[in-house]
């Protein structure tokens, strides 16, 4: 697909960072406790320097949470080594960085710049990932048969050094050229194997083009840009291994009898058949027994008739949260004794599985900017080194998954937020002009409201409500009626 750039004149976030509650500057307190825990930290004794692990991230982060080292095992197989940072050795159990993170939750990210969840001390120089020294990591190391199939798991804390800070277009471009880094050599070809398994388990992974906001070079001007962006396929493979992790901890968590899930209901049979019944109509083939996540996968997103398809398929996906657990495992499907990691799990209520991914998930691979990776992690470590769960741990448990639920509500309120300023501010004076653009949803009229739906512009890169009678999955004519900065609002009706 390609990428669709329209130059937008200056957007003061200001208001939305203050609509959501957003903290401007870390307390004195929790910058001075964090700088002490530089200084006082010592690395783990064990060493793991000796592992080539290189990080992958957009290309301005600073807050690297993960490094990679990918290898062929002998006889066939692979070892995927997986190193995150290290927050809790970090952050004090009780003391004010821990406070702190409580009330942010996450990192919350704007165009303007990030409201971090740990002070940049910590996420963007000791703590983070970066490739001038020496860092204090959990090393996950997971062995892979030669199908995909997990046959081991290790989870250790060990001091680390990555070898290059990478970016995704950079290595994508490099892996076309056949020059990727030995490090990531594997990746395409494990991320493929990975992806298949996914599929055949029933995941349901939605290739959906993103909207984002980028900031012009001064010497354009230095306004904003609003793009439209297919994910790359090194950021797909890139995922994999995320969710292969996720998986493997939550399986040690679901052994142990204590742990946090990251949880989703699984699409209802209803669901998947009114969206079986919306492929033909779009042109979607849906081979008799294919799974959803198999048909996904092989529909193209810059299509317009593909990105209505997938628009729908969105609505399998609701429901994300997270389940806590302590001394009674939560119940999963009857098959969840074989749950995607290879390793048998404690059988048990759908509340442990997620139906995105099609099996139980833990979030552990993101510590820095996600504060509840920080207790999911400590409980592997916990667990698998056959020690008791630190009390400060369990404790905690039952408050996570209220807290993350919160403020994965203001997280998306701040992406979505970002964007609809965006659009109207780059429509403001354009009221009454026509765009082409292609129907993502439709609905009928009602006593309440006339027949309208979704719509998404060529150029510029905007989603938005329409009014008229839709044909789903069509390109049409459309007219703007309305762009408001001031509520973030734009509207449209059928021309």
């Amino acid at each position: 697909m390609p990428i669709k750039r329209v130059v937008a004149p200056h957007i003061d976030f200001s208001g939305l960072r203050r609509e959501l509650g957003l903290p401007d500057v870390f307390p004195e307190n929790v910058l001075a406790e964090a700088g002490a825990a530089v200084t006082e930290t010592p690395l783990p004794s064990v060493d793991r320097t000796d592992v080539a692990f290189v990080t992958l991230d957009p290309a301005s982060s600073r807050d690297l949470d993960q490094a990679m080292h990918l290898s062929r095992l002998d006889g066939g197989g692979y070892r995927v080594r997986y190193a995150i940072a290290d927050v809790a050795s970090y952050v004090r159990p009780g003391g004010a960085v821990e406070a702190e993170s409580w009330v942010r939750g996450q990192t919350i990210y704007l165009p303007d710049g990030r409201v971090p969840l740990h002070p940049p001390v910590l996420s963007e120089d000791a703590v983070s990932l970066l490739p001038d020294g020496e860092r204090a990591a959990v090393v996950w190391t997971i062995d892979l048969d030669s199908s995909g199939e997990t046959v081991a798991v290790d989870v250790e804390r060990a001091r680390v050094r990555s070898r290059a800070k990478l970016d995704y277009a950079g290595v994508q471009r490099q892996i076309d050229a056949g020059t990727v880094p030995e490090a990531l050599a594997l990746l395409p070809e494990i991320g493929a194997l990975l992806a298949g398994r996914a599929a055949d388990r029933g995941a349901v992974n939605l290739p959906l083009p993103s909207q984002e906001l980028e900031r012009e070079p001064e010497h354009d001007g230095g306004g904003w840009r609003l793009v439209l962006r297919a994910p790359l396929p090194v950021e797909e493979h890139n995922a994999q291994i995320s969710l292969l992790t996720g998986m493997a901890a939550a399986g040690i968590m679901l052994r142990g009898g204590i742990g946090l899930l990251r949880t989703m209901p699984s699409p209802k049979p209803e669901a998947v058949e009114t969206l079986r019944a919306a492929a033909a109509p779009l042109g979607i083939t849906w081979p008799d027994g294919a799974s959803v996540g198999a048909v996904v996968a092989a529909v193209d997103p810059a299509d317009p008739r593909g990105a209505a398809f997938l628009d729908q398929a969105a609505e399998l996906l609701r429901g994300a949260g997270y389940t806590a657990f302590d001394a009674t495992v939560p119940a999963g499907p009857p098959d969840a004794g074989r749950n995607g990691t290879g390793l048998s799990a404690v059988p048990g209520p759908a509340e442990a599985g997620h139906g995105g991914v099609g099996a139980p998930y833990a979030h552990v691979t993101a510590p820095l900017r996600r504060l509840a990776d920080r207790y999911a992690t400590e409980i592997c470590l916990s667990l698998h080194a056959g020690r008791p769960v630190p009390e400060w741990v369990s404790a905690a448990l039952p408050r996570l998954p209220k807290a993350m639920s919160s403020t994965d509500r203001v997280a998306s309120a701040a992406d979505r937020g970002a964007i609809d300023l965006a659009e109207a501010v780059l429509l403001q004076g354009r009221v009454g002009e026509q765009f082409d653009a292609a129907v993502l949803d439709r609905a009928e009229a009602t006593a309440k409201r006339p027949a309208g739906g979704t719509i998404a512009l060529d150029d510029p890169a905007v989603r938005a409500k329409c009014v008229g009678d839709l044909p789903l999955g069509q390109r049409i004519r459309v007219r703007l009626t309305a762009a408001d900065p001031e509520s973030r609002t734009v509207g449209f009706e059928k021309a």
